[in-house]
């Protein structure tokens, strides 16, 4: 069987990278992937998969009529917030492959927030035409519940990814703190400065080596850099292509302040204590599922000090997710392979 995958691919986010790597990874051996990217060659380069240029008409025509399944391959792909276009386009090509019947697939899901009628009269038709649906978490569920679709429910498959180790990692000084912070309205100057304040604080108290990890270089490295520029040499920015290196490099790390949402799972995976700062509610419910403190940003404190205390406290005191936690969110998550593997039995069968 041929499966069309399609996300957002090849635009450089780890995140998104890490979904496409743990599909490829729990895909069963009888499908053949072709996936849908930015960057073409890039991506058959990573992973060695047929590609197919994601906003070439002509090509993903043809690609679609030569396969037997498409599958949307995780993340929050209908969400009208950062960008009113890109449900369109999810929408638009989930369409074309239920027109030409192909298995269709809305995998991993995290739906929402959908706050125009348009898109949320999108996402419907799209998943009620889907031959199976699984999403996230339950939110996702609760909101597509309502248009009697019944999902599989499953951790984020990142949980599941196969880790690989970061060469010289171990060599930098012990203990570290990984930091991943991203732009974003929410996250304006005065608060970025604030948190820069209270990061150096927080490192001079405990004398921890800071990991700066940027997932998307063009929405992450411009901060991770003005950040820089403020601590002292004790600290390194650490830019990794490969999801599976990305994952790996939270082993080595005793706790992470992250914004990103991929940025807490591999950092909770890898049984390092995390502290959330939430721009967006996929973050917020993660935060409260996994019981992770923060702040949501726009209720970030203004006192610098305030914030470092905290750190420091959570750095201290605080705990990573027990390994009874850990395996049982990965078991889980595999629950999306069983989710794949019985579509494709059920179209051998036929």
């Amino acid at each position: 069987m041929r499966a069309v995958i399609c996300g957002y691919y090849g635009r450089g986010n780890g995140g998104d990278e890490a979904l496409l790597v743990s599909l490829l990874q729990m895909l069963p051996q009888e499908v053949t992937p072709i996936v849908l990217s930015n960057n073409p060659p890039q991506t058959h380069q990573r992973y060695g998969v047929e590609t197919c240029p994601a906003r070439s008409a002509f090509s993903l025509l043809r690609t679609l009529k030569k396969s037997d399944m498409f599958i949307w391959g995780g993340g929050s792909l209908m969400q009208d917030v950062t960008s009113f276009a890109s449900p369109f386009y999810y929408a638009g090509v989930m369409g074309l492959a239920q027109q030409l019947r192909l298995k269709t697939v809305a995998w991993a899901q995290g739906i929402g927030p959908l706050k125009r009628a348009t898109t949320q009269w999108l996402t419907k038709q799209a998943l009620q035409g889907c031959t199976a649906v699984s999403v996230r978490d339950s939110q996702s569920a609760k909101l597509i519940s309502q248009w009697d679709i019944s999902p599989l429910i499953a951790p984020d498959p990142v949980w599941a990814l196969e880790s690989k180790p970061v060469q010289g990692l171990w060599d930098l000084p012990a203990p570290r703190v990984a930091v991943n912070l991203r732009a974003h309205p929410l996250l304006t100057a005065k608060k970025l400065e604030i948190l820069t304040q209270a990061l150096v604080d927080f490192q001079k108290a405990t004398q921890t080596f800071i990991l700066l990890v940027p997932f998307q270089k063009s929405q992450d490295l411009a901060i991770a850099r003005s950040i820089s520029d403020r601590l002292p040499p004790s600290h390194k920015i650490i830019e990794l292509e490969d999801p599976r290196q990305l994952k790996g490099l939270f082993k080595g790390v005793e706790m992470t302040i992250g914004m990103r949402y991929h940025s807490l799972i591999m950092a909770g995976a890898e049984e390092c204590r995390c502290f959330a700062l939430s721009y967006d509610p996929k973050v917020s419910r993660l935060m409260k599922e996994l019981d992770i403190p923060g702040w949501e940003l726009d209720q970030l404190p203004d006192d610098a000090n305030l914030i470092s205390t905290a750190w420091l406290e959570h750095y201290v005191n605080g705990d990573a997710l027990s390994q009874v936690q850990i395996h049982s969110l990965i078991d889980r998550a595999f629950m999306h392979r069983e989710l794949l593997q019985s579509v494709i039995d059920f179209n051998l069968n036929l």
